[in-house]
């Protein structure tokens, strides 16, 4: 029976264990193409990736500062270097806009007002910022640092990829990249903003908070 037809919800999947970044993304090819046939449900799946720089479509090479410190991956997502490590809350997000709606500018507006709803349930007002993709918060000396970040890709209305939220990562790791090619920003986390919240912390809000952005 197709999986969409039978009015599944989207299934949520949670890895403990660190998963090396072309593997997840191998990973999201197949769920991809099987929810497109019909034969998957949608997936969301939280988990962290030992360190790692990821380029999406737009990065230039002056923005990799340090190419030897982690593994670099290109990767068919939008936007440009990222880094990817533990303490960092990722969440690939496979649903199929087809069944929730063409809009892929919602679908990217869905995603930040996901990620800022997130946080406001930890004390941390975050916010979008023209010309500056992902989510940005004041820091403790009143500058804004990014804390959030959002790449996504689409295939057939099928959507991956998706967010990463920085919870108590080593920020000094963002260091090798000018992270999403925006430079004279910092890189802040819950914890660099006194927030002690673990993963499985986030990992229940963001449940808690998905159906008010994208149904169930």
């Amino acid at each position: 029976m197709d999986a969409a037809a039978a009015g599944m919800d989207a299934e949520w999947r949670t890895q403990h264990d660190l998963v090396e970044y072309q593997d997840a993304l191998a990973a999201m090819e197949q769920r991809v193409a099987d929810i497109r046939a019909g034969t998957a449900p949608e997936l969301v799946w939280l988990l962290e990736h030992p360190p790692v720089y990821t380029a999406g479509t737009s990065a230039a090479e002056d923005e990799l500062l340090d190419a030897g410190r982690f593994p670099v991956h290109r990767t068919g997502r939008g936007g440009r270097y990222t880094y990817h490590g533990p303490g960092q809350r990722i969440a690939y997000v496979m649903l199929d806009l087809k069944r929730r709606g063409p809009d892929v500018r919602q679908f990217v507006r869905n995603l930040e007002g996901w990620v800022i709803a997130v946080l406001n349930q930890f004390g941390v007002t975050g916010e979008r910022r023209d010309g500056r993709v992902g989510i940005w918060v004041a820091g403790p000396d009143g500058t804004e640092e990014k804390i959030a970040a959002i790449g996504v890709r689409i295939r057939h209305w099928v959507t991956f990829h998706g967010i990463a939220i920085n919870v108590n990562p080593e920020l000094e790791h963002f260091n090798g990249i000018i992270p999403c090619g925006i430079a004279g920003y910092g890189v802040t986390s819950l914890s660099q903003l006194g927030v002690t919240a673990s993963l499985e912390d986030v990992d229940a809000v963001l449940r808690k908070t998905f159906a008010s952005h994208f149904g169930s």
